[in-house]
């Protein structure tokens, strides 16, 4: 008896070696139907493949939805999915063909150029009379005169007619007498070109007579003192212009435009005490 129980314990075996044999046995043998849930053994497939199987449904009911006849408009009602068909199709000639040449700068604003504005009278003559002002103090730098004469004839003076007027510049004073004669000037008794040497102050002196027609029909006798030769032609030109409106006053608007009536007043400026001139300074030191 002994013996018999012996024999029969390692048929058995230990609970271990029976465990790892029931946990091989799934693994190698596919499950029976009949299995326990115990086991994991069930009739309702892995979650995987359940997923998959949803999938394969959700594709399917498109393409039987698709494969079903459409359904038989109204006559009254047009397709609606057509006009939008027409457009690409009648814009497909548009796109294949050849890109459009960009100007350059096509995209910018055009300039807007204003009008030119009217001017008003006072404008016009205000803007004329500083022309003829720049052109005058241009003319007188280079000792140019004008070409036409303010007066298209002159008038005639009596034998014994004499017209008498001061001219005044700076600090300079010019008594002038004009005559009926043939255009000879005398100066402090002294000729017009021993007086003032230079070319540029004897075109002053007798700018007022060129520019009036009168150069050549009067004789000028002047005393003039006081201040410089190039003050003394100023003043002897303002009292010549003076002395021409007397013997005649349509000469006045004319010279009076082109500045020959007009009393010069800039004088050099004072000195000042504690400066050196009108207005230079010492030189300053810091120590």
């Amino acid at each position: 008896m002994m013996q018999d129980e012996e024999k029969q314990q390692p048929d058995e075996g230990t609970p271990e070696e029976q465990q790892a044999e029931e946990q091989a046995a799934p693994e190698g043998h596919p499950p029976s139907e009949g299995g326990s849930p115990e086991r994991g053994e069930s009739d309702d497939p892995p979650p995987e493949e359940a997923l998959a199987e949803d999938a394969a449904a959700e594709d399917d009911t498109p393409a039987e939805e698709s494969s079903a006849p459409p359904e038989e408009a109204p006559a009254d009602q047009a397709p609606p999915e057509k006009a939008p068909a027409e457009q690409p199709a009648a814009e497909a000639p548009k796109t294949g063909g050849k890109k459009d040449e960009v100007v350059p700068g096509a995209e910018l604003d055009p300039i807007a150029i204003e009008p030119e504005r009217e001017l008003d009278a006072e404008e016009r003559a205000r803007r004329e009379a500083e022309e003829e002002e720049r052109a005058r103090r241009e003319r007188e730098l280079i000792g140019d005169e004008e070409s036409a004469p303010v007066a298209a004839k002159p008038a005639k003076l009596s034998g014994d007619a004499s017209y008498a007027a001061t001219g005044k510049r700076k600090s300079s004073v010019a008594r002038v007498i004009l005559r009926p004669g043939d255009g000879s000037i005398l100066v402090n008794k002294r000729t017009l070109e021993e007086y003032f040497p230079r070319a540029y102050l004897q075109s002053v002196a007798k700018q007022a007579l060129a520019q009036s027609g009168y150069e050549g029909n009067v004789d000028v006798r002047v005393r003039v003192h006081g201040g410089g030769i190039s003050g003394q032609a100023a003043a002897v030109r303002h009292g010549i212009a003076r002395a021409l409106c007397d013997v005649d006053p349509a000469l006045r608007p004319e010279l009076k435009r082109r500045g020959m009536l007009t009393r010069d007043a800039r004088v050099k400026e004072r000195r000042k005490a504690g400066l050196k001139k009108a207005r230079k300074k010492p030189q300053f030191s810091k120590r």
